[in-house]
């Protein structure tokens, strides 16, 4: 069914579009819209218009959140395809191939449909400008409709309320976490901020709220259009052995009392189960015992090699790595060496506290691109944080600072890479070589 779907997008196209391969639009995509970020949906929504965008046949379901959008989506994702349903997500950013950002039945979508959608879109729009994310959007949405998924599940970008994602009425609308990210665009408190999120919401809708601490704002959206919502600790509530071996979760239908300890974080797991049990598409316990024990996601709490033991994470905020604090118990090593490269417009010396107290050597490195950050800067948040200068060192990029810390790795100790997408990217790319 895929790859015969797969041809049919874009049939409708003229024939004065030039042909490009997928790395040619890409770089076009990048180069005709002045700016990455441009809040609003009026151009996208003129565009979809244009293109008869309707994904009304499949139910959708829209995550939105701080941290743990992606893994939400891939729990969703396995148990759904488990129960034999097609299923298509939309996700960002990706780390190494832009296939990543749609997925399809659990298998990335072919470069050709992406090129087929984007000449779809390129002769639909006319005048109206888009930007690199807006295209993605509509491209990812377009092929869902020519496969006529059953489930489409769309992870937000940034915020919601004037995320491209939103221009689709969701079934269900899940936001994951709400912390201090993205302020330049989405407000500078989380009150703020949960307004934005909850943008994907709709007047008498579902939704499922998976922050453990949700603002106040949040319960008055879900008040104003009197959304049928289930929050976590009232409505589902997720508890872990202390060995970490197995965790049990409580629904307003389901209980679930020996479930193996997922491999991402706990709280994205439950939240997933909540909504699978509102869409009345929970998976029998022997399958969801299977669905959780082998659910993974590229980035997240990924362990890369045994000897040395690697473990990968895209955490690059606050919220993120304390929640890292947490996992790292699980792994009993005397110590760990830390590879980190963060972007310059996050909340740096607030993401790393949390990390600080790590008995740790630290390898700081240098991002490259206009929104890079100079190891320097990392270097002087941990020194202020408490970590002893002499286990700090700074390195010109992610490559150089991760073999450094291969080269000095010992026995019973753990490497342990985050900060940033492109960082976990770098470090991908050098271990596959």
């Amino acid at each position: 069914m895929n790859n015969e779907n797969n041809k049919n997008i874009g049939l409708e196209q003229t024939s004065s579009v030039d042909k490009k391969s997928l790395g040619q639009w890409l770089s076009y995509l990048e180069s005709i819209h002045p700016s990455a970020i441009d809040m609003g949906l009026e151009r996208v929504k003129d565009v979809a218009n244009a293109m008869l965008l309707n994904l009304s046949e499949s139910l959708v379901i829209t995550v939105a959140g701080t941290n743990g959008k992606g893994t939400t989506c891939r729990l969703l994702e396995q148990s759904l395809l488990s129960q034999g349903k097609t299923v298509a997500v939309y996700s960002s950013p990706h780390l190494i191939d832009y296939c990543e950002r749609v997925r399809i039945n659990g298998e990335l979508a072919q470069q050709q449909a992406f090129v087929d959608a984007f000449e779809f879109i390129e002769s639909a729009r006319g005048d109206i400008t888009l930007t690199y994310f807006e295209f993605s959007t509509l491209a990812a949405m377009k092929m869902m409709q020519d496969w006529q998924v059953d489930i489409a599940i769309l992870e937000v970008g940034l915020g919601g309320r004037l995320d491209a994602t939103n221009i689709i009425d969701p079934d269900l609308a899940v936001i994951t976490t709400i912390d201090l990210d993205h302020q330049d665009w989405l407000g500078n408190t989380r009150e703020k901020i949960a307004r934005e999120k909850a943008g994907i919401m709709r007047l008498n809708g579902n939704a499922v709220i998976g922050d453990l601490f949700p603002p106040s704002s949040l319960y008055d959206v879900v008040d104003e259009l009197q959304v049928n919502a289930r929050w976590a600790t009232k409505d589902f509530t997720a508890a872990v052995e202390a060995d970490h071996s197995e965790w049990h979760w409580k629904g307003q239908e389901h209980t679930f009392t020996a479930l193996p300890y997922p491999n991402i974080p706990l709280q994205n797991a439950s939240t997933a189960l909540a909504a699978l049990e509102m869409l009345d598409l929970l998976p029998e316990e022997a399958a969801l015992n299977t669905i959780i024990r082998s659910t993974t996601m590229p980035g997240r709490q990924q362990q890369i090699s045994e000897q040395p033991l690697v473990v990968v994470d895209v955490a690059h905020n606050p919220q993120a790595t304390a929640s890292m604090q947490e996992w790292l118990s699980r792994y009993k090593v005397d110590k760990y060496r830390v590879v980190v490269g963060m972007l310059k417009d996050k909340s740096i010396a607030e993401t790393l506290a949390p990390l600080s107290s790590l008995n740790a050597s630290w390898y700081v490195a240098s991002t490259q691109g206009f929104r890079g950050c100079e190891a320097q800067v990392l270097k002087n948040a941990l020194v202020n944080a408490g970590t002893t200068i002499e286990n700090i060192a700074t390195y010109d990029n992610v490559t150089l600072a991760y073999e450094s810390a291969l080269a000095d790795y010992q026995a019973n100790e753990l490497i342990l890479v985050f900060g940033s997408f492109v960082t976990v990217a770098d470090v991908l790319v050098k271990q596959s070589q």
